[in-house]
């Protein structure tokens, strides 16, 4: 996977009020973005997402590249599947998966043993994340985390939690994730082929108030722009009754929906 250029966004650098969220009243411009992120919805999408995943993964992991479909896990209760698409041709450009541990344990947890402090919280890991190549990977990875962030903080997540590899550890690092173990610890992963991974998390609610200390190069792309190109939301999967989701936890109807095409 391509690495994130740290100047790919930096002339979105900007500065507000931290008590501010995502409300108008901090957003300084709407921004298109050449593609589109949505929650995946249909069997049509959910094969593109695989397809990206390959494609992503085959350039590090040629052999469990060849081993990936669709999974289980892609239509779990609580899990929803992301999907980068070309605004131009549809074509596929990006893809992640966001578990929430609202009906059962998170991926990580197949590994390792979360501490105490995240025993009681409201968890979401990011996993199969996979980008095109070249400055467009890049772009999507970066829009990607802000969708996985506004996920979080729409659904009432308390942390953000992913594994990653070397050297992409320092790009999480640099978005101050934390280690959840020793610094700099690896440790091997079976959900991801058994290699050695960082575990880290960060607090979604002190996202915003630590990325403006810092003056974080994307905080003005995740947090003074609006782009109405990224959509977390899964009404498109209601059931007929229309029940809307209650904070923290994804409706039934969505995670039955992709259970059923993970099983197709």
């Amino acid at each position: 996977m391509d690495r994130i250029d740290s100047v790919v966004l930096k002339q979105n650098m900007g500065y507000t009020l931290l008590e501010e969220g995502f409300n108008s009243g901090t957003v300084k411009k709407t921004e298109r973005l050449p593609f589109t992120i949505k929650v995946v919805s249909n069997r049509m999408e959910l094969d593109k997402a695989v397809e990206m995943r390959r494609a992503a993964y085959r350039r590090h992991l040629p052999e469990f590249a060849e081993t990936m479909g669709v999974e289980a896990l892609d239509g779990a209760p609580g899990t929803v599947v992301l999907l980068a698409q070309s605004r131009l041709d549809g074509g596929p450009l990006g893809t992640m998966r966001v578990q929430t541990n609202a009906f059962d344990s998170l991926a990580v947890e197949q590994s390792v043993q979360l501490p105490d402090w995240l025993g009681q919280a409201r968890l979401a890991e990011a996993t199969r994340l996979g980008v095109a190549r070249g400055a467009i990977g890049r772009m999507v990875k970066v829009a990607l985390c802000k969708a996985y962030y506004m996920f979080c903080a729409q659904n009432g997540v308390d942390w953000m939690l992913i594994t990653a590899r070397s050297p992409l550890d320092r790009e999480y690092e640099a978005m101050l994730f934390e280690d959840v173990y020793g610094q700099n610890e690896f440790l091997p992963m079976s959900h991801v082929g058994g290699l050695p991974h960082r575990v880290m998390a960060k607090p979604v609610a002190l996202v915003r108030q630590r990325w403006a200390k810092v003056n974080h190069p994307f905080y003005g792309f995740f947090f003074e722009t609006d782009h109405i190109d990224i959509d977390v939301s899964v009404a498109s999967l209601q059931g007929e009754a229309g029940h809307g989701i209650e904070r923290g936890r994804l409706p039934d109807s969505a995670s039955d929906y992709l259970r059923s095409l993970s099983e197709a």
